[in-house]
C-alpha cells in the first residue's frame, strides 16, 4: 500500500478474531468503517474451541455483542436462550462461526496469520514529529512463512492472553527445565479435555495439577471422574499457599452454589485421599527422563515428586513483545492500561464490580492504539466478554468520531462474588456441573418468601459519599453502645471467642444484623461509620446464618465496587486478600477493620464488627 494513502481510507487493523476481536469488527462495520482482522489460528476464535468442554459462567445474555446481533439478523440467525450458560464449544458453533462467516467480517479475515509487530510506518519509538498522522504498519507472516507488511490508520490488539500462560517457577519465572519438560510433552496446554479427546493421555498416569483457581479445580475433578473409571489414575495437587481453603469456598454457607458445590466436591476428593494434595509447595525445578522429576521447596525442605504428566493451571499473562515499537501506557502491576489498573486489581475487584470503561481509560499514548478484551486486563484474571463488548463499542464510536457516544459507557454485569478465572477469556465451570448459579452469573430468584441472597441484591450505596466520623470520647462510645462495656478487653490475654457460636436472630423488617450482633431493628445505622458493612444474614437464598464454620467464605456485593472498596480476607497466612469475600479460620484475635485495633490482611474498607 503507498505510503501517501490518505489515514481516512486505511483500514483499522483487528488483531486476533475471538469473540472480542468479532465484535470489534461487527462494531466498525455498523459505523461505516472497515475491519482487517487477523487471527493466527486456523480457524476464527481457534482459542476458544480449544477450551470448548468448558462451561461459560456467564449466560448467553452476557455472550453476544450487541452490534453482532444486529448484523448476524439479517442472515436469519437464531439467538440462543439468554438464561442458558454456554460450553466454549457452544459458543464457538452458534455465536462466533456464524458471525466470522458473515460476508463482510469473512472478507477481511486472515487466518492462520501472526502478527509479528506493530509500529508507525517508516518511524520507531523514538520518533515524535508526525506521529499522531503516520499510519500504522502491521507485520504478519503467514502459514507459509511469507511476511507481509499492512498499513492501518488504528489498530485494536484482542489478541488475548491464552497463548501465554504464566510460568511455573517462583518470582514469575520459568523454572529450571521448565522449557525442556514444555517441549518433551510432559507438560500439558492449559484446560486439557480430560474426559473427553485427552482421556488416552490421561489414564492410568500419575497426573500432577498445579495452580488454585477454578481451572484447576475443573480440572482435578475431571482426573477424580476419570480415576473411578479407570484404576491406576494416580492425581496429585500442588499449591504455593498454606491451605486450600481459598479453593474450596463456603461450600454450602457459599452465596454463589455452584462456586459452593465445586469447591465441596474437590474437598472431598482430597479428605477421601483420592487427590493428594501438597501446600505451601513453590516449584524450583524439572528433571525430564522416563518420567518427570518436579523439584520443590517446602517449609520442610526440598521435595520431589515422580509424576507422568504436569497439568498447569497458573493463569496467563499479556504477551507484549510485538509492541515494542509503540508507546505505551500501563499499570506497573497488573500491566493494562495504566488508568484501568487500579480498577481491575484482582485484590480488590470481581468481575461484576469494574465500572464500565472505553476508549478514553484504553488510550495510549500512541493515537488510535488499543488494547481490548482480556488482554487489557493484563495479568488480572476477571474479564468478562461483556465488558470487552463495551470496550470496542466505544473505541470504534472514537474512531468514527463520535466522542459523545464514546465517552457514554454503560455496562450491565451480574454483581454476585468473586469471579477469578484464568481461563484466559472468560469464565469458566464444569460443562457437566451445576448451572443454576456461579461467581459470574446471578444466582436464580429466591422461590416466594425467601429472602434475597445478598449476592443478588443490587448496590444502592455504590456512589454514596463517604461518611466522615467525628471524633467521640469512650464515655460516649459507651452510651451509643450500651453493650461496649460487656465487650472483652482487647489487651486482655483470655482467649478471643470463637467464630463458629450461633448468631443470634432477628425476625422483623429490619432484622439485619452485622457480625458482631451490634445493630438491631431500628438502631438506624448507628453500628457503625463505615463506608461498607458486611452483613452475613442471609447467607443463601432463604437461609438465613446461624453458624459460621472455620474456612468459610463469605460475599456481599456491597464491598465490591469500582471505587476500591473491597472487604480484607481474614486468611490463615497474613496477608492473602479475597476481593467482597471473608474467610473465617478456627479462631481470630481481637481487631477491627478500619477501626481500632490491629487489622490482619490488607484490609480496603471498613467493617462495622468487632473480630
Amino acid at each position: 500500500m503507498p505510503e501517501n494513502t490518505e489515514m481516512s481510507n486505511l483500514p483499522v487493523a483487528v488483531i486476533g478474531a475471538g469473540p472480542v476481536g468479532l465484535a470489534a469488527a461487527a462494531e466498525l462495520l455498523e459505523r461505516g468503517l472497515t475491519p482487517l482482522i487477523f487471527e493466527s489460528g486456523d480457524t476464527p476464535a481457534a482459542a476458544v474451541a480449544s477450551w470448548g468442554h468448558i462451561r461459560l459462567f456467564s449466560p448467553w445474555q452476557y455472550d453476544v455483542d450487541a452490534a453482532a446481533r444486529r448484523l448476524l439478523a439479517s442472515t436469519g440467525w437464531q439467538e440462543p436462550d439468554a438464561e442458558t450458560l454456554p460450553t466454549g464449544a457452544e459458543l464457538h458453533e452458534q455465536y462466533l462461526s456464524p458471525l466470522a462467516a458473515v460476508p463482510a467480517i469473512a472478507d477481511a479475515l486472515h487466518t492462520s496469520t501472526r502478527v509479528l509487530a506493530v509500529s508507525r510506518g517508516g518511524l520507531d519509538k523514538t520518533r515524535t514529529s508526525g506521529r499522531d498522522t503516520t499510519p500504522f504498519l502491521i507485520r504478519v507472516q503467514d502459514a507459509d512463512g511469507a511476511v507481509t507488511d499492512f498499513r492501518a490508520r488504528a489498530v485494536i490488539d484482542a489478541s488475548g492472553t491464552w497463548n501465554t500462560p504464566n510460568p511455573l517457577g517462583q518470582a514469575g519465572l520459568a523454572a529450571v527445565g521448565e522449557a525442556e519438560a514444555s517441549a518433551a510433552g510432559v507438560i500439558t496446554g492449559p484446560l486439557p479435555d480430560v474426559l473427553g479427546r485427552d482421556r488416552n493421555r490421561f489414564a492410568g498416569k500419575h497426573i500432577l495439577v498445579v495452580g488454585a483457581g477454578h481451572s484447576a479445580a475443573n480440572t482435578l475433578l475431571s482426573l477424580g471422574e476419570l480415576a473411578e473409571q479407570e484404576p491406576g489414575t494416580r492425581i496429585s495437587w500442588v499449591i504455593r499457599s498454606a491451605s486450600a481453603n481459598g479453593v474450596y469456598g463456603g461450600g454450602d454457607l457459599d452465596g454463589l452454589p455452584a462456586r459452593g458445590a465445586l469447591g465441596s466436591r474437590l474437598r472431598t476428593l482430597v479428605q477421601d485421599g483420592r487427590i493428594e494434595l501438597h501446600t505451601s509447595f513453590t516449584i524450583t525445578g524439572f528433571k525430564t527422563a522416563d518420567t518427570l522429576a518436579v523439584t520443590g521447596s517446602t517449609p520442610a525442605g526440598e521435595k520431589q515428586l515422580d509424576v507422568d504428566l504436569l497439568v498447569p493451571a497458573t493463569g496467563f499473562r499479556p504477551n507484549l513483545d510485538l509492541l515494542r515499537e509503540l508507546r505505551l501506557d500501563l499499570d506497573p502491576v497488573v500491566e493494562a492500561p495504566r488508568e484501568l489498573g487500579p480498577l481491575i486489581d484482582p485484590e480488590l475487584h470481581s468481575c461484576g464490580t469494574v465500572a464500565p470503561h472505553g476508549a478514553k481509560l484504553l488510550s495510549h499514548p500512541d493515537k488510535d492504539f488499543y488494547i481490548v478484551g482480556m488482554k487489557s486486563y493484563g495479568r488480572a484474571p476477571t474479564f468478562l466478554m461483556a465488558t470487552g463488548y463495551e470496550q470496542v463499542r466505544s473505541i470504534a464510536a472514537a474512531l468514527a468520531g463520535d466522542q459523545q457516544a464514546a465517552d457514554d459507557v454503560q455496562l450491565v454485569l451480574p454483581e454476585t462474588g468473586v469471579c477469578s478465572t484464568d481461563l484466559g477469556g472468560s469464565c469458566d465451570a464444569p460443562a457437566d456441573g451445576p448451572v443454576e448459579a456461579s461467581c459470574c452469573v446471578t444466582a436464580p430468584a429466591p422461590a416466594a418468601g425467601e429472602a434475597a441472597s445478598p449476592a443478588a441484591r443490587p448496590n444502592r450505596n455504590r456512589r454514596r459519599r463517604r461518611a466522615v466520623p467525628r471524633m467521640r470520647t469512650r464515655r460516649q462510645k459507651r452510651k451509643r453502645h450500651p453493650r461496649a462495656a460487656a465487650r472483652p478487653n482487647r489487651s486482655s490475654s483470655a482467649s478471643p471467642p470463637a467464630w463458629n457460636t450461633a448468631a443470634p436472630q432477628h425476625r422483623g423488617p429490619d432484622a439485619r444484623r452485622t457480625v458482631a450482633g451490634r445493630r438491631r431493628p431500628g438502631d438506624r445505622r448507628r453500628a457503625g461509620r463505615s463506608r461498607c458493612r458486611l452483613l452475613l444474614e442471609p447467607v443463601a437464598a432463604g437461609r438465613g446464618l446461624r453458624q459460621v464454620r472455620a474456612g468459610a467464605i463469605l460475599c456481599h456485593p456491597r464491598c465490591q465496587s469500582g471505587d476500591r472498596r473491597g472487604v480484607a480476607a481474614l486468611l490463615e497466612q497474613p496477608g492473602a486478600v479475597f476481593p467482597g469475600c471473608l474467610q473465617f479460620p478456627a479462631r481470630l484475635p481481637h481487631a477491627r477493620l478500619g477501626g481500632r485495633g490491629q487489622p490482619l490482611g490488607r484490609p480496603r474498607c471498613a467493617v462495622s464488627a468487632h473480630l
